[in-house]
């Protein structure tokens, strides 16, 4: 991610509606995650933005979407959750979406263009941040194809780019 980098702090009334369209779309208690006034910073980057919350870069906007980052470990229990063999985990982190025979299980209910949290069958650990692309129930009876777009993974520009910023 190379490129001109512009970093600002949010005022508070900006702030109080990102957390609020957070809170909304994920579901979650932004105050108890955050506390009552977080900081938050924008630091912007080619079409990328990545949002800082109290010093931890725990949201990016790719796109126009708001998804959670992978350093963002405290939305994992609010997210569904899709686990891959062994043998998919290479191509994961590599960017490859998932495809329905590496998938071992899936937890959790979900609607098609949720955000699903992709991890490892050995460990559970997080490997990438994607979006479905079937509800749950269809999902489970596929045997073939493309389920779901790999957005954010480990190793990949955002992830690199986040860990210079903590």
């Amino acid at each position: 991610m190379s490129g001109t980098v512009r970093r600002h702090f949010l005022r508070e009334k900006e702030a109080r509606q990102l957390l609020l369209d957070f809170s909304q779309k994920f579901n979650v208690d932004t105050e108890g995650l955050f506390g009552a006034r977080p900081r938050v910073e924008v630091t912007e980057i080619q079409t990328t933005e990545i949002i800082t919350i109290n010093g931890k870069p725990v949201l990016a906007r790719l796109d126009g979407s708001l998804l959670p980052t992978l350093i963002f470990e405290a939305i994992f229990p609010f997210l569904p959750k899709i686990v891959v063999n062994m043998g998919a985990v290479p191509y994961i982190c590599n960017g490859a979406d998932v495809m329905a025979p590496g998938v071992v299980r899936i937890d959790g209910e979900f609607k098609e263009t949720n955000f699903l949290l992709i991890v490892d069958e050995r460990y559970e650990k997080s490997l990438g941040i994607g979006v479905a692309l079937f509800n749950s129930q269809a999902m489970r009876r596929l045997k073939k194809g493309k389920i779901v777009k790999n957005l954010h993974f480990v190793g990949d520009k955002l992830w690199n780019f986040m860990k210079t910023l903590t």
